[in-house]
């Protein structure tokens, strides 16, 4: 009996705590964001991990940029396989700061923020037009067609269209890796290392 009873116990243990592991939330727990800001996550997917490596082992594999919709501070960037319905398309995309920070797409996150306001702000509604553009995902990786935007590439050009040169200091990089073979790609550390850029938060 004491047996039957422990091994029922072992069995429930193991359940809650598997569910525990496996119950989704949101890293984002309220902190401040304004238009313009300028967010990161760190994903676990192959094209995820092939940043990571591309970026010399950078924390983050994703960026966005947070624009005000309608009074709600919301999160737009290009992004592949993250589809919102059947038969959607990898292409520019919004979502709360809620879902883009859930645990199942992110082990960790940042939030960095232009000095000028109103340069943020500018840069946001670029962003907020290239959403509602239905822009596609860029898988060629390239910088110089905006047909098609990644996302390091999405953030630059709507602060280019605030008329910012350069948000990330025009750094590019050349990647050759088995998976992820690009030329004068931008990447995510570029954000961190701007000097136009302050980080505001990290969790």
């Amino acid at each position: 009996m004491k047996i039957h009873i422990l091994t029922i116990l072992l069995t429930t243990t193991i359940a809650i705590s598997a569910c525990y592991r496996n119950k989704e939330h949101s890293l984002y727990n309220g902190q401040e964001l304004r238009a313009g800001d300028i967010v990161l996550r760190c994903g676990s997917g192959l094209t995820s991990r092939a940043v990571l490596v591309a970026d010399n082992g950078g924390c983050y594999s994703h960026v966005g940029i947070v624009v005000d919709s309608s009074g709600v501070m919301m999160i737009v960037h290009a992004v592949p396989g993250e589809h919102d319905f059947p038969n959607d398309i990898d292409r520019v995309k919004m979502d709360d700061a809620k879902t883009f920070f859930l645990t199942t797409r992110t082990t960790n996150g940042r939030i960095l923020r232009h000095s000028d306001s109103i340069v943020a702000k500018k840069a946001a509604q670029a962003a907020h037009r290239l959403y509602k553009s239905s822009i596609i995902f860029d898988h060629e990786y390239n910088i110089s067609d905006t047909a098609a935007l990644y996302c390091s590439e999405l953030v630059e050009y709507a602060y280019k269209q605030a008329g910012v040169p350069s948000i990330t200091d025009f750094a590019r990089h050349d990647v050759y890796l088995p998976v992820f073979q690009y030329e004068q790609v931008i990447l995510p550390s570029d954000f961190i290392n701007s000097k136009q850029l302050k980080t505001i938060a990290e969790f």
